[in-house]
């Protein structure tokens, strides 16, 4: 009894995965292929001030990091997060995630 329930439910199964989707929307476009080309890259923009340095990162013509560099002090980051164009001081980049990291052996 149980070996045609089981046979049965594996033929619906690989009938339902076979089955082809209706739901795609008809608009869908292939992803193009290749490694990033020289457009694809951020464009940077330094722009030196009397109190140091800015350097602009902007993507599609959308600024969405800078780097301040004062002449006194550390250099710190604006980011703007969300999109909306409100930028968060940040220290570092640094997102503060670490992997653990354990000790296998010692020689």
């Amino acid at each position: 009894m149980r070996y045609p329930v089981l046979l049965l439910t594996l033929v619906l199964c690989g009938a339902a995965v076979a089955a082809a989707p209706d739901d795609r929307p008809p608009e869908l476009a292939p992803v193009p292929d290749g490694p990033p080309g020289p457009g694809d890259a951020p464009e940077v923009t330094i722009k030196p001030s009397a109190q140091g340095r800015v350097v602009e990162y902007r993507a599609n013509g959308r600024l969405y990091m800078l780097k301040v560099i004062p002449k006194v002090g550390k250099p710190y980051y604006l980011v703007d997060q969300k999109g909306d164009g409100q930028f968060a001081r940040q220290d570092s980049l640094d997102s503060g995630m670490r992997p653990p990291m354990w000790v296998i052996k010692e020689f």
